[in-house]
Protein backbone atom coordinates (compact mmCIF):
# COMPACT_ATOMS: atom_id res chain seq x y z
CA UNK A 1 0.00 0.00 0.00
CA UNK A 2 1.51 3.46 -1.00
CA UNK A 3 1.12 6.32 1.46
CA UNK A 4 0.36 10.00 -0.43
CA UNK A 5 3.38 12.00 -0.59
CA UNK A 6 3.26 14.53 2.26
CA UNK A 7 2.98 18.20 0.65
CA UNK A 8 5.99 20.02 -0.08
CA UNK A 9 4.94 22.74 2.06
CA UNK A 10 4.77 20.59 4.97
CA UNK A 11 8.27 19.54 4.57
CA UNK A 12 9.04 23.36 4.10
CA UNK A 13 7.34 23.93 7.54
CA UNK A 14 9.40 21.33 9.43
CA UNK A 15 12.79 22.70 8.08
CA UNK A 16 12.06 25.82 9.00
CA UNK A 17 10.93 24.41 12.75
CA UNK A 18 14.01 22.59 12.63
CA UNK A 19 16.33 25.65 11.63
CA UNK A 20 14.58 27.58 14.73
CA UNK A 21 15.04 25.02 16.60
CA UNK A 22 18.91 24.82 16.52
CA UNK A 23 19.31 28.43 16.29
CA UNK A 24 17.04 28.53 19.72
CA UNK A 25 19.56 25.92 21.01
CA UNK A 26 22.26 27.94 19.93
CA UNK A 27 21.45 30.54 21.48
CA UNK A 28 20.91 28.92 24.57
CA UNK A 29 24.19 27.26 24.99
CA UNK A 30 25.83 30.33 24.52
CA UNK A 31 24.41 32.13 27.14
CA UNK A 32 23.87 28.75 29.89
CA UNK A 33 27.40 29.42 31.59
CA UNK A 34 26.77 33.16 32.02
CA UNK A 35 22.90 32.21 33.15
CA UNK A 36 24.64 29.82 36.08
CA UNK A 37 27.30 31.97 36.73
CA UNK A 38 24.93 34.73 37.54
CA UNK A 39 22.12 32.25 39.56
CA UNK A 40 25.50 30.92 41.33
CA UNK A 41 26.80 34.44 42.55
CA UNK A 42 23.44 35.40 43.60
CA UNK A 43 22.57 32.28 45.46
CA UNK A 44 25.71 32.40 47.52
CA UNK A 45 25.83 34.14 51.15
CA UNK A 46 28.92 33.06 52.67
CA UNK A 47 30.85 35.62 51.10
CA UNK A 48 28.56 38.51 49.94
CA UNK A 49 31.07 40.81 49.51
CA UNK A 50 33.36 38.19 46.93
CA UNK A 51 36.21 39.05 48.41
CA UNK A 52 38.24 36.15 48.80
CA UNK A 53 42.78 35.14 49.14
CA UNK A 54 45.03 32.44 48.11
CA UNK A 55 47.91 31.88 50.54
CA UNK A 56 51.64 30.20 50.03
CA UNK A 57 53.22 32.65 52.33
CA UNK A 58 51.86 34.29 55.41
CA UNK A 59 52.32 38.39 54.28
CA UNK A 60 54.30 40.49 56.70
CA UNK A 61 51.19 42.49 58.45
CA UNK A 62 48.07 43.76 57.06
CA UNK A 63 47.80 45.26 53.41
CA UNK A 64 45.15 47.93 52.46
CA UNK A 65 43.80 48.18 48.94
CA UNK A 66 42.08 50.96 47.44
CA UNK A 67 39.22 49.60 45.46
CA UNK A 68 38.17 52.25 42.65
CA UNK A 69 34.92 51.89 42.12
CA UNK A 70 32.71 52.38 39.54
CA UNK A 71 29.89 55.23 38.75
CA UNK A 72 28.24 56.19 35.32
CA UNK A 73 26.46 59.42 35.09
CA UNK A 74 26.19 59.65 38.86
CA UNK A 75 24.73 56.35 39.80
CA UNK A 76 26.61 53.44 41.65
CA UNK A 77 27.01 50.01 40.92
CA UNK A 78 26.39 47.99 43.61
CA UNK A 79 29.14 45.02 41.97
CA UNK A 80 31.45 47.24 41.78
CA UNK A 81 31.61 49.49 45.08
CA UNK A 82 34.25 51.92 46.24
CA UNK A 83 36.33 51.31 48.74
CA UNK A 84 39.51 50.68 50.86
CA UNK A 85 39.23 47.10 52.16
CA UNK A 86 42.11 45.87 54.60
CA UNK A 87 43.54 42.61 54.63
CA UNK A 88 45.17 40.33 56.94
CA UNK A 89 48.27 38.26 56.48
CA UNK A 90 46.45 34.90 55.40
CA UNK A 91 43.82 36.80 53.37
CA UNK A 92 41.34 37.22 56.09
CA UNK A 93 39.41 41.00 55.79
CA UNK A 94 40.18 43.07 58.64
CA UNK A 95 37.36 46.12 57.31
CA UNK A 96 36.17 47.57 54.43
CA UNK A 97 35.44 51.08 54.34
CA UNK A 98 33.60 52.75 51.79
CA UNK A 99 32.79 56.28 50.60
CA UNK A 100 29.27 56.74 52.01
CA UNK A 101 28.31 59.61 53.80
CA UNK A 102 30.69 62.13 52.29
CA UNK A 103 30.30 61.33 48.31
CA UNK A 104 33.45 59.88 47.64
CA UNK A 105 32.87 58.35 44.00
CA UNK A 106 36.19 57.16 43.26
CA UNK A 107 38.74 56.04 45.32
CA UNK A 108 42.20 56.10 44.22
CA UNK A 109 45.60 56.52 46.22
CA UNK A 110 46.25 55.31 50.01
CA UNK A 111 49.26 56.22 52.27
CA UNK A 112 50.38 54.49 55.62
CA UNK A 113 51.04 57.83 58.03
CA UNK A 114 53.93 57.26 60.68
CA UNK A 115 51.26 57.49 63.29
CA UNK A 116 49.65 54.23 61.44
CA UNK A 117 45.88 56.21 60.39
CA UNK A 118 46.25 56.27 56.50
CA UNK A 119 46.39 59.07 53.94
CA UNK A 120 43.33 58.82 51.32
CA UNK A 121 42.57 60.07 47.57
CA UNK A 122 38.83 60.33 46.64
CA UNK A 123 37.21 62.23 44.04
CA UNK A 124 33.91 63.57 43.86
CA UNK A 125 32.01 65.56 40.77
CA UNK A 126 34.32 68.65 39.93
CA UNK A 127 36.44 68.08 43.47
CA UNK A 128 38.96 66.32 45.10
CA UNK A 129 38.81 64.73 48.88
CA UNK A 130 41.58 64.36 50.84
CA UNK A 131 41.72 62.81 54.76
CA UNK A 132 43.67 60.86 57.05
CA UNK A 133 41.69 57.67 58.36
CA UNK A 134 41.85 56.38 61.57
CA UNK A 135 41.51 52.74 60.63
CA UNK A 136 40.66 51.76 64.30
CA UNK A 137 37.55 53.26 64.92
CA UNK A 138 37.03 54.06 60.96
CA UNK A 139 36.57 57.56 61.26
CA UNK A 140 38.24 61.13 59.44
CA UNK A 141 40.63 62.71 61.39
CA UNK A 142 40.16 65.34 58.94
CA UNK A 143 38.67 66.35 55.71
CA UNK A 144 40.49 69.08 53.01
CA UNK A 145 38.37 69.36 50.18
CA UNK A 146 40.55 70.89 46.68
CA UNK A 147 38.86 72.05 43.98
CA UNK A 148 40.03 69.97 40.97
CA UNK A 149 38.42 67.04 39.67
CA UNK A 150 39.84 63.43 39.21
CA UNK A 151 42.45 63.80 40.89
CA UNK A 152 44.76 60.31 41.61
CA UNK A 153 47.03 61.20 44.19
CA UNK A 154 47.92 63.59 46.94
CA UNK A 155 50.65 63.03 49.87
CA UNK A 156 51.59 64.67 52.73
CA UNK A 157 54.73 65.98 53.14
CA UNK A 158 56.09 68.58 55.84
CA UNK A 159 53.70 67.80 58.29
CA UNK A 160 50.75 70.56 57.36
CA UNK A 161 51.10 70.64 53.20
CA UNK A 162 49.82 68.51 50.24
CA UNK A 163 51.78 67.65 47.13
CA UNK A 164 49.05 67.25 44.33
CA UNK A 165 49.42 65.67 40.84
CA UNK A 166 46.40 67.92 39.10
CA UNK A 167 45.01 66.01 36.05
CA UNK A 168 42.73 67.26 33.76
CA UNK A 169 43.49 71.03 34.67
CA UNK A 170 41.59 73.11 32.21
CA UNK A 171 43.20 74.14 28.93
CA UNK A 172 46.05 72.08 29.73
CA UNK A 173 47.17 73.38 32.95
CA UNK A 174 48.34 69.91 34.51
CA UNK A 175 50.31 70.61 37.30
CA UNK A 176 51.82 69.44 40.34
CA UNK A 177 51.26 72.04 43.17
CA UNK A 178 51.81 71.80 47.66
CA UNK A 179 49.14 72.85 49.25
CA UNK A 180 49.42 74.71 52.55
CA UNK A 181 46.40 73.52 54.88
CA UNK A 182 47.61 75.74 57.28
CA UNK A 183 47.40 78.91 55.66
CA UNK A 184 45.01 77.54 52.87
CA UNK A 185 46.83 78.14 50.00
CA UNK A 186 49.29 76.88 46.99
CA UNK A 187 53.15 77.44 47.83
CA UNK A 188 54.57 76.22 44.82
CA UNK A 189 53.71 74.22 41.36
CA UNK A 190 55.05 73.39 38.27
CA UNK A 191 52.90 73.26 34.86
CA UNK A 192 54.18 70.64 32.19
CA UNK A 193 53.11 73.49 29.63
CA UNK A 194 55.93 76.01 30.69
CA UNK A 195 58.66 72.84 31.04
CA UNK A 196 58.56 71.54 27.27
CA UNK A 197 55.54 69.48 27.34
CA UNK A 198 53.81 70.18 23.69
CA UNK A 199 50.16 70.53 23.42
CA UNK A 200 50.11 67.98 20.50
CA UNK A 201 51.66 65.09 22.91
CA UNK A 202 49.87 63.00 25.45
CA UNK A 203 46.35 63.06 25.63
CA UNK A 204 43.66 65.26 23.95
CA UNK A 205 42.70 68.67 25.50
CA UNK A 206 40.75 67.57 28.25
CA UNK A 207 42.97 64.80 29.70
CA UNK A 208 46.41 65.55 28.32
CA UNK A 209 49.24 64.21 30.73
CA UNK A 210 47.08 62.48 32.72
CA UNK A 211 49.86 62.86 35.47
CA UNK A 212 48.76 60.17 37.93
CA UNK A 213 51.23 60.40 40.58
CA UNK A 214 53.37 62.17 42.41
CA UNK A 215 56.01 61.18 45.02
CA UNK A 216 58.46 63.41 47.89
CA UNK A 217 61.55 61.17 47.14
CA UNK A 218 64.22 63.15 49.42
CA UNK A 219 64.78 67.02 49.72
CA UNK A 220 63.14 69.09 47.16
CA UNK A 221 62.72 66.11 45.05
CA UNK A 222 59.56 64.55 43.14
CA UNK A 223 58.70 61.78 41.74
CA UNK A 224 55.95 62.42 39.04
CA UNK A 225 54.60 60.12 36.78
CA UNK A 226 52.46 62.12 33.65
CA UNK A 227 51.10 58.97 31.99
CA UNK A 228 50.02 60.45 28.47
CA UNK A 229 53.38 61.19 28.19
CA UNK A 230 54.73 57.91 28.44
CA UNK A 231 57.71 58.49 30.93
CA UNK A 232 58.60 59.19 34.50
CA UNK A 233 60.67 62.31 35.77
CA UNK A 234 62.27 63.47 38.84
CA UNK A 235 61.36 67.55 39.34
CA UNK A 236 63.96 69.46 41.42
CA UNK A 237 61.91 71.87 43.19
CA UNK A 238 64.51 74.51 44.17
CA UNK A 239 65.74 74.58 40.58
CA UNK A 240 62.18 74.16 38.38
CA UNK A 241 64.33 71.22 36.14
CA UNK A 242 63.61 67.44 35.64
CA UNK A 243 66.55 66.01 37.10
CA UNK A 244 65.80 62.38 35.83
CA UNK A 245 63.90 61.10 32.77
CA UNK A 246 63.18 57.80 32.19
CA UNK A 247 61.13 57.31 28.65
CA UNK A 248 59.59 59.55 26.26
CA UNK A 249 55.75 60.57 24.50
CA UNK A 250 55.27 56.95 22.31
CA UNK A 251 58.13 55.39 23.03
CA UNK A 252 56.27 52.43 24.13
CA UNK A 253 58.67 49.86 24.02
CA UNK A 254 60.32 51.96 27.49
CA UNK A 255 56.87 52.46 28.94
CA UNK A 256 53.86 52.82 27.90
CA UNK A 257 51.11 55.13 30.05
CA UNK A 258 52.51 53.48 32.95
CA UNK A 259 50.80 54.07 37.07
CA UNK A 260 52.74 54.57 40.03
CA UNK A 261 56.08 54.67 39.70
CA UNK A 262 58.67 53.60 42.68
CA UNK A 263 62.13 55.06 42.96
CA UNK A 264 64.71 52.80 44.04
CA UNK A 265 68.73 53.25 44.73
CA UNK A 266 70.67 50.29 44.50
CA UNK A 267 73.58 49.68 46.84
CA UNK A 268 76.13 51.71 44.96
CA UNK A 269 73.94 54.26 44.53
CA UNK A 270 72.17 53.78 41.25
CA UNK A 271 69.22 54.92 40.14
CA UNK A 272 66.58 52.52 39.56
CA UNK A 273 62.62 53.07 38.63
CA UNK A 274 60.22 50.15 39.75
CA UNK A 275 57.28 51.18 37.07
CA UNK A 276 53.76 49.35 37.04
CA UNK A 277 53.86 49.63 33.18
CA UNK A 278 50.31 49.06 32.16
CA UNK A 279 49.42 48.90 28.79
CA UNK A 280 52.59 47.00 28.09
CA UNK A 281 50.95 44.99 30.96
CA UNK A 282 53.96 44.13 32.75
CA UNK A 283 56.15 45.31 35.99
CA UNK A 284 59.41 46.91 34.53
CA UNK A 285 62.58 47.85 36.65
CA UNK A 286 65.46 50.08 35.06
CA UNK A 287 68.10 51.53 36.23
CA UNK A 288 70.40 54.20 35.02
CA UNK A 289 73.90 52.19 34.31
CA UNK A 290 74.95 55.64 33.15
CA UNK A 291 76.00 58.57 35.52
CA UNK A 292 76.87 60.71 33.04
CA UNK A 293 74.27 60.41 30.19
CA UNK A 294 72.21 63.25 29.64
CA UNK A 295 68.54 63.59 31.67
CA UNK A 296 66.33 61.43 29.47
CA UNK A 297 69.16 58.76 28.23
CA UNK A 298 71.82 56.23 29.92
CA UNK A 299 68.84 53.21 31.52
CA UNK A 300 68.69 49.62 31.02
CA UNK A 301 65.73 47.68 31.53
CA UNK A 302 66.97 45.28 34.19
CA UNK A 303 64.11 42.68 35.20
CA UNK A 304 60.87 42.43 34.29
CA UNK A 305 57.37 40.37 34.95
CA UNK A 306 54.16 39.52 33.74
CA UNK A 307 53.16 40.14 29.97
CA UNK A 308 50.78 37.77 29.60
CA UNK A 309 50.00 37.13 33.15
CA UNK A 310 48.94 40.95 33.40
CA UNK A 311 45.91 42.99 32.61
CA UNK A 312 46.37 46.56 33.26
CA UNK A 313 48.78 46.69 36.01
CA UNK A 314 48.60 50.26 37.91
CA UNK A 315 50.98 49.44 41.22
CA UNK A 316 54.42 47.77 41.86
CA UNK A 317 56.13 48.50 45.68
CA UNK A 318 59.32 46.51 46.13
CA UNK A 319 59.28 44.94 49.84
CA UNK A 320 62.16 44.50 52.14
CA UNK A 321 61.90 40.94 51.26
CA UNK A 322 62.95 41.81 47.81
CA UNK A 323 59.53 40.60 47.08
CA UNK A 324 56.95 42.91 44.96
CA UNK A 325 53.45 43.94 45.68
CA UNK A 326 51.49 44.36 42.51
CA UNK A 327 47.67 45.59 41.93
CA UNK A 328 46.32 43.80 38.63
CA UNK A 329 43.91 45.81 38.02
CA UNK A 330 41.90 44.35 35.43
CA UNK A 331 42.28 40.54 36.63
CA UNK A 332 40.57 42.74 40.08
CA UNK A 333 43.66 41.06 42.29
CA UNK A 334 46.40 42.28 44.39
CA UNK A 335 49.50 39.58 45.13
CA UNK A 336 53.09 39.49 46.07
CA UNK A 337 55.55 38.12 43.81
CA UNK A 338 59.52 36.63 44.08
CA UNK A 339 61.96 38.18 41.76
CA UNK A 340 61.34 34.77 39.33
CA UNK A 341 57.86 35.61 38.93
CA UNK A 342 56.20 33.19 41.78
CA UNK A 343 52.93 34.39 43.41
CA UNK A 344 53.28 33.47 47.18
CA UNK A 345 50.20 35.91 48.49
CA UNK A 346 47.19 36.75 46.51
CA UNK A 347 43.67 38.18 47.02
CA UNK A 348 41.07 38.85 45.32
CA UNK A 349 38.64 42.13 44.84
CA UNK A 350 35.49 42.66 42.82
CA UNK A 351 36.78 44.95 41.17
CA UNK A 352 39.28 47.43 39.90
CA UNK A 353 41.68 47.55 42.47
CA UNK A 354 43.57 50.66 42.41
CA UNK A 355 46.56 50.96 45.14
CA UNK A 356 47.85 48.96 47.84
CA UNK A 357 49.97 49.25 50.52
CA UNK A 358 51.52 46.69 53.55
CA UNK A 359 51.02 49.20 56.25
CA UNK A 360 53.67 47.35 58.24
CA UNK A 361 56.63 49.33 55.92
CA UNK A 362 54.94 52.51 55.84
CA UNK A 363 54.35 54.93 52.70
CA UNK A 364 56.72 53.87 49.99
CA UNK A 365 58.80 51.40 52.33
CA UNK A 366 61.39 50.37 49.52
CA UNK A 367 63.71 47.16 49.02
CA UNK A 368 66.64 45.97 47.24
CA UNK A 369 66.62 46.82 43.58
CA UNK A 370 67.29 43.24 41.36
CA UNK A 371 70.65 43.64 40.21
CA UNK A 372 71.40 44.02 44.29
CA UNK A 373 69.00 40.96 44.09
CA UNK A 374 71.14 39.57 41.78
CA UNK A 375 68.17 38.65 39.38
CA UNK A 376 67.73 40.26 35.76
CA UNK A 377 65.33 39.39 32.81
CA UNK A 378 61.66 38.61 31.96
CA UNK A 379 59.94 36.66 34.06
CA UNK A 380 56.05 34.60 33.61
CA UNK A 381 53.95 34.62 36.68
CA UNK A 382 53.16 31.17 38.33
CA UNK A 383 51.48 29.39 41.11
CA UNK A 384 48.48 32.16 40.64
CA UNK A 385 45.98 29.85 43.52
CA UNK A 386 43.02 32.06 41.72
CA UNK A 387 43.55 30.58 38.18
CA UNK A 388 43.68 33.76 36.71
CA UNK A 389 46.53 32.49 34.38
CA UNK A 390 47.89 29.25 33.31
CA UNK A 391 46.71 26.47 31.15
CA UNK A 392 42.97 25.82 30.70
CA UNK A 393 42.17 29.34 32.28
CA UNK A 394 43.35 31.26 29.55
CA UNK A 395 41.34 34.76 29.17
CA UNK A 396 39.61 35.64 25.80
CA UNK A 397 42.43 37.83 25.59
CA UNK A 398 45.52 35.34 26.09
CA UNK A 399 43.75 32.80 24.03
CA UNK A 400 43.08 35.21 20.98
CA UNK A 401 46.99 36.63 20.70
CA UNK A 402 47.86 32.82 21.64
CA UNK A 403 46.54 31.57 18.76
CA UNK A 404 46.98 33.99 15.85
CA UNK A 405 50.65 34.19 16.73
CA UNK A 406 52.99 33.91 13.94
CA UNK A 407 49.80 34.39 11.59
CA UNK A 408 49.38 37.47 9.02
CA UNK A 409 46.83 38.50 11.77
CA UNK A 410 48.74 38.28 14.62
CA UNK A 411 49.05 42.42 15.04
CA UNK A 412 45.33 42.68 14.46
CA UNK A 413 44.63 39.68 17.20
CA UNK A 414 46.73 41.66 19.68
CA UNK A 415 45.24 44.95 19.44
CA UNK A 416 41.58 43.33 19.54
CA UNK A 417 42.72 41.48 22.88
CA UNK A 418 44.10 44.49 24.14
CA UNK A 419 40.87 46.51 23.87
CA UNK A 420 38.71 43.38 24.84
CA UNK A 421 40.93 43.20 27.89
CA UNK A 422 40.56 46.79 29.10
CA UNK A 423 37.36 48.48 28.27
CA UNK A 424 34.92 44.97 28.68
CA UNK A 425 35.49 45.26 32.34
CA UNK A 426 33.87 48.45 32.49
CA UNK A 427 30.71 46.45 31.46
CA UNK A 428 30.98 43.28 32.04
CA UNK A 429 29.56 41.86 35.34
CA UNK A 430 31.66 40.81 38.05
CA UNK A 431 30.45 37.51 38.38
CA UNK A 432 30.85 36.55 34.18
CA UNK A 433 34.40 35.52 33.36
CA UNK A 434 35.80 36.43 29.80
CA UNK A 435 34.68 34.07 27.95
CA UNK A 436 30.97 33.86 29.44
CA UNK A 437 30.82 37.44 28.73
CA UNK A 438 31.38 36.84 24.93
CA UNK A 439 29.57 33.85 25.12
CA UNK A 440 26.45 36.47 26.16
CA UNK A 441 27.43 38.73 23.35
CA UNK A 442 27.35 36.05 20.89
CA UNK A 443 24.17 34.91 21.71
CA UNK A 444 22.37 38.35 21.55
CA UNK A 445 24.03 38.47 17.90
CA UNK A 446 22.57 35.34 17.08
CA UNK A 447 18.97 36.31 18.43
CA UNK A 448 19.37 39.59 16.77
CA UNK A 449 20.18 37.84 13.39
CA UNK A 450 17.33 35.42 13.88
CA UNK A 451 14.78 38.22 14.66
CA UNK A 452 16.05 40.23 11.54
CA UNK A 453 15.81 37.25 9.40
CA UNK A 454 12.57 36.28 11.16
CA UNK A 455 11.21 39.77 10.09
CA UNK A 456 12.17 39.53 6.45
CA UNK A 457 10.61 36.14 6.06
CA UNK A 458 7.12 36.64 7.55
CA UNK A 459 7.30 40.59 6.03
CA UNK A 460 4.27 39.92 3.93
CA UNK A 461 2.12 38.66 7.28
CA UNK A 462 3.21 41.37 9.18
CA UNK A 463 2.30 44.16 6.70
CA UNK A 464 -0.70 42.46 6.96
CA UNK A 465 -1.59 42.49 10.70
CA UNK A 466 -0.17 45.84 10.19
CA UNK A 467 -2.24 46.89 7.84
CA UNK A 468 -5.67 45.16 9.77
CA UNK A 469 -4.98 46.60 13.03
CA UNK A 470 -4.57 50.06 11.35
CA UNK A 471 -7.80 49.34 9.92
CA UNK A 472 -9.41 48.25 13.08
CA UNK A 473 -8.09 51.68 15.04
CA UNK A 474 -9.36 53.50 12.02
CA UNK A 475 -12.56 52.08 12.11
CA UNK A 476 -12.94 52.64 15.95
CA UNK A 477 -12.28 56.36 15.93
CA UNK A 478 -15.11 56.93 13.09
Amino acid sequence: MNLPSRPDSVRDVSRQWLVRGVIALLVLSLAAPAVISGATHFATTENPTNLRASVDEPANGTTVISIQGFHFKGMANEDKPARLVAVGPRGDVKWVHDGSGFDARWFYDVDPLDNRNLLVTATTPNATLVYELNPETQERVWTERLPIHDTHDVDLINGDQLLVANMRAPDRNDRIFVHNMTTDETVWEWKFEEHGYEASGGGGKNDWTHVNDVDKIGAGEYLVSPRNFDQVIVVNRSTDSVTMRLGSDDDHDTLYEQHNPQYLESENGTPTMLVADSENDRIVEYAKTDADAPVGSGWTKTWSVGTRGLNWPRDADRLPNGNTLVVDTMHHRVFETTPTGKVVWEFHAPWAPYDAERITYGDEAGGPTMRDLGKSGSYDLSGSGLKVSGQGTKTVSFWLVETFEGTPFAAQAEEFARTWAHVTPWIRPVWMTSWEFLGVILAGGVALAWGLGEAVYQRRRIRRGVSGLVGRVRRATE
